[in-house]
Parts: structure tokens; C-alpha cells; sequence
């Protein structure tokens, strides 16, 4: 039904909390589907190393004392990115919430993973942008059932898969082809160049700020009315992806500009400030 040119990976995460910058993975499960359509599924408890919230434990059900017994996420990371491959990704919610935790578990653990060469496609965001709905209604609304044992990462993990079945073949429209189906998942008009969406690509392709009060400006205009902006993103708390994505940005933008040929006004400015240094002696 799906054309697939390379594995399919369906991701859910359970954490402590909802901040990407602050919180932990406590549990992630994950559904691998290969191109002859065999699947394999990878489910495990995580070691936050922090204290999980009570109402946080209500929900999915796993416990600090629980979470203690598991491997930390920096034990279980190699295992976690041999499972993902080069698969293209999935998940509800996932382009909002579980993809970004989970590069940013991965750099803050220094384990090198690129996510930059795969397909991601949000569920929920094909689910809204047809009916405006959520996961629990999802399986009603597709599959006609009730969702049970939500807030488990690994239910979760299956009724996504269910629910993304079900579309592809209820809707005509929605092309069977992975990238088309990352493109139409994204919440955002532009194309994000971080998980977190603070950086995205305007239609000339120059990465642009994508918030606050210089958004939708160049990051290298911006860098030259105000260059203490990029300082204090990579000191605020933005996620580690954020600051990497803006930091090799920064660094490619320097690099264009060491090989433009200088202007004649720009020749001139320089040697007229070095003679009123000379004559300044």
C-alpha cells in the first residue's frame, strides 16, 4: 500500500513532563516496518535519572521507583538508533513532541545520530488537517474502536499505525509515497530546519528566525543589525538541536562571506579608518 524505498519507523515516547529541554524519556516504543513489510517492535522502560512527577506517573503509569530498576537512556541509545536505522519516521504528535525529545536525548548524551537525511510524517497532523480530531477519537473515527491502555507507549505505538493505515485508505487524495506524506504532515507552512520549529527556510531557501520578534528574518541579516541575538540563543533555553542547527548556520554563513570579493566602498571604509589610526598615534 505504501510505496517504501527504505524502512519505516513508528515512534511514541512517555517522558516526565512536556518541556523538550528539561524533561526525560521514561519510556519509548517503537514499531519498524522493512520495505517487504515485516515488522519488528522495540519497547523499553528508561531511567529518567530525574524524579518523575505523580501526575505525570497517574498517566502513563510508570513510576520513579519503577523507572529506577531500567537502563538510562545513555545505555540504551546505541541499541535505540541501530533499531531506527535509516528508517523514515512516524508518530502522533512526533514532529512537536517525540522527535525533538529524542534528538535531544541523543545530544545531550553526545551520540552521534543523524536525523537529517529521513522523512518524518506527523499523524496527527494528516488527522487534523482532515477531521480535526485526537488520537483516542482517531481509532473510533478510523478503526471503530475504543483505544485501550492509552498512555502506554507501545498501545500508542500500535493504534498510530492503525490509525495511519486506516487513512491511507479511507482518503484517495493522501498519495502513497513517504514523501509526500512528510510534506503534507507538517503543522508549519515553511520548512522547519530544527525539531523545535525556531528555525525555518523561506521560499528562497535562507534559513530565517521563526519566532519572536525578529521572525521571518534571515539569520545572517539579523546578524548584522543585532549579533548579540545569536549569543543569546545559544545561552537561553532553547533545545540542544536548536543551538546546533543555529550554531552550523552561523558557521556557514561566516564561511560565504570570507569568500566574497570584498566592495570598493568596503576597501575604502577599512583604509580610511586605518589612517585615522595612524594619524590618531
Amino acid at each position: 500500500m505504501l510505496r517504501l524505498n527504505k524502512p519505516l519507523c513508528i515512534i511514541d515516547l512517555e517522558a516526565t513532563g512536556l518541556q523538550i529541554t528539561t524533561d526525560r524519556i521514561v519510556q519509548i516504543a517503537m514499531l519498524r516496518i522493512e520495505i517487504n513489510g515485516e515488522r519488528h517492535t522495540f519497547n523499553e522502560i528508561v531511567n529518567p535519572e530525574i524524579e518523575i512527577p505523580k501526575e505525570i506517573s497517574e498517566i502513563h503509569g510508570i513510576s520513579t521507583a519503577m523507572a529506577s530498576q531500567a537502563r538510562t537512556f545513555k545505555e540504551l541509545g546505541p541499541e535505540i538508533i541501530n533499531f531506527i536505522g535509516t528508517a523514515d519516521m512516524v508518530g502522533y504528535n512526533s514532529n512537536k513532541f517525540d522527535i525533538p525529545l529524542l534528538a535531544e536525548e541523543l545530544l545531550r548524551c553526545e551520540i552521534e545520530f543523524d536525523l537529517s537525511d529521513r522523512k518524518f510524517i506527523d499523524v496527527q497532523n494528516i488527522f487534523h488537517k482532515m477531521e480535526q480530531r485526537t488520537l483516542a477519537a482517531a481509532v473510533q473515527f478510523y478503526c471503530n474502536k475504543s483505544l485501550e491502555g492509552a498512555h502506554d507507549a507501545l498501545n500508542d505505538v500500535l493504534a498510530t499505525w492503525d490509525v495511519f493505515e486506516a487513512q491511507l485508505n479511507r482518503y484517495d487524495s493522501l498519495k502513497k509515497d513517504i514523501t509526500y506524506l512528510a510534506e503534507f504532515s507538517r503543522a508549519q507552512a515553511n520548512e522547519m530546519v530544527d525539531f523545535g520549529g525556531r528555525l525555518a527556510r523561506n521560499d528562497q531557501g535562507e534559513v530565517v528566525y521563526n519566532f519572536g520578534k525578529h521572525k521571518n528574518k534571515t539569520i545572517s541579516e539579523v546578524s548584522q543589525v543585532e549579533p548579540g541575538y545569536y549569543g543569546w540563543m545559544l545561552e537561553a533555553d532553547f533545545p540542544l538541536h536548536t543551538k546546533d542547527c543555529l550554531r552550523k548556520e552561523m558557521e556557514s554563513i561566516k564561511a560565504r562571506r570570507k569568500q566574497e570579493p570584498m566592495s570598493t566602498e568596503s576597501l575604502e571604509d577599512k583604509l580610511h579608518a586605518l589612517k585615522n589610526k595612524f594619524n590618531n598615534r
